[in-house]
């Protein structure tokens, strides 16, 4: 559990052992008991987050390479050192998911200011769990439900793609590197689950964080995808290998919710 996780723990603790002498015995519990359900969401979710983000970025490695595989792949036919095209590349996209990030969790932590903190968190986690599941649904063929977040990411877009261009054939570093930051703005539905659950870390240094770590998970795929180029696109193409990154990434999201049912209950 991080410092200000132990911190804001502390301080809640001190609220509940500094009781009025003229407060019921009942209301003791309830505060008691309600200190023990906070501890399990500082728990259950920004700590752990971070590892869980790095696996969903991993696991959800055959839609990361449809979805820039065509990029890395023109990546690969640049002049000089391939391996260095794409750590600049890849580089420049995980720093921009770490800044979408860290915008992600300084909006959750104003909601949480503006409305009591357990309720606003278990609807974050659910909401990004629920949006886990689709996105497992979607990788194994059954749905295209999660499709309708990429369509809303569209208007962003629109903006950012021209600005691409000017990088387009990325030769050199130079290129590279800002097009993994225009890049990183790229429509994905992988992408918006994450940051909805670094929505519920509260702040922007810990969404930040959890998006950095989600981004180092998508990292192996797309450098392999990048020096490998069409055979790697391939075999990430196969329906076996979509179905069972889709039911691993549905494991996770259905984990996760079932965590968000024990805590409602607990209320």
């Amino acid at each position: 559990m991080g410092c200000n996780s132990i911190d804001r723990i502390g301080r809640v603790l001190k609220s509940f052992w500094i009781v009025d002498r003229a407060c019921p015995r009942t209301m003791v519990v309830a505060r008691l008991h309600s200190f023990f359900i906070l501890v399990f969401v500082y728990r259950a979710m920004p700590d752990s987050s971070y590892f869980a983000l790095f696996l969903i970025g991993l696991l959800g490695g055959a839609h990361c390479i449809g979805m820039c595989g065509g990029i890395v792949s023109a990546l690969s036919m640049g002049v000089g050192s391939r391996l260095a095209l794409h750590l600049a590349y890849n580089s420049g996209r995980i720093i921009s998911y770490a800044l979408a990030g860290a915008i992600a969790g300084a909006l959750g932590g104003a909601s949480l200011a503006l409305a009591d903190q357990l309720p606003v968190r278990i609807i974050l986690f659910t909401l990004a769990n629920l949006m886990l599941a689709a996105l497992g649904l979607y990788l194994m063929g059954v749905t295209r439900a999660l499709t309708f977040s990429e369509r809303l990411g569209q208007k962003l877009w629109r903006h950012v793609q021209p600005l691409t261009r000017q990088y387009l054939p990325a030769r050199t570093i130079a290129q590279a590197f800002p097009l993994g930051l225009l890049w990183g703005w790229l429509p994905c539905g992988l992408v918006y689950s994450a940051l909805v659950t670094a929505m519920t870390s509260g702040s922007a240094l810990h969404g930040g964080g959890m998006m950095l770590a989600f981004g180092l998970g998508t990292l192996p795929h797309l450098m392999i995808a990048g020096l490998l180029a069409v055979r790697l696109k391939a075999y990430a193409a196969k329906p076996a290998v979509r179905f069972l990154a889709g039911l691993l990434v549905l494991a996770f999201g259905l984990r996760g919710l079932f965590a968000a049912i024990r805590l409602i209950f607990q209320l």
